[in-house]
């Protein structure tokens, strides 16, 4: 795995809960901080224009009923 040195700032408190965090999991503090960045880049949402562009053409044939057909309804 290739890595960016990457220099934050935590409170004091951050530092000493993740620190019993990893004395408890046998983990060094960079594993803990990448998992955590892991973890909130999972469930993000994601950038609007993105997913348009990722499904863009999808669903070719999708036929749109016409605007008299909606007020029909």
């Amino acid at each position: 795995m290739a890595a960016v040195r990457t220099q934050i700032y935590l409170t004091t408190e951050q530092r000493e809960r993740l620190d019993e965090v990893g004395r408890r999991e046998g983990k060094p503090l960079a594993e803990l901080v990448r998992a955590a960045v892991d973890d909130y880049l999972a469930h993000a949402a994601p950038d609007a224009q993105s997913a348009l562009d990722a499904t863009f053409g999808a669903v070719p044939d999708l036929v749109v009923p016409s605007r008299d057909e909606w007020n029909r309804a």
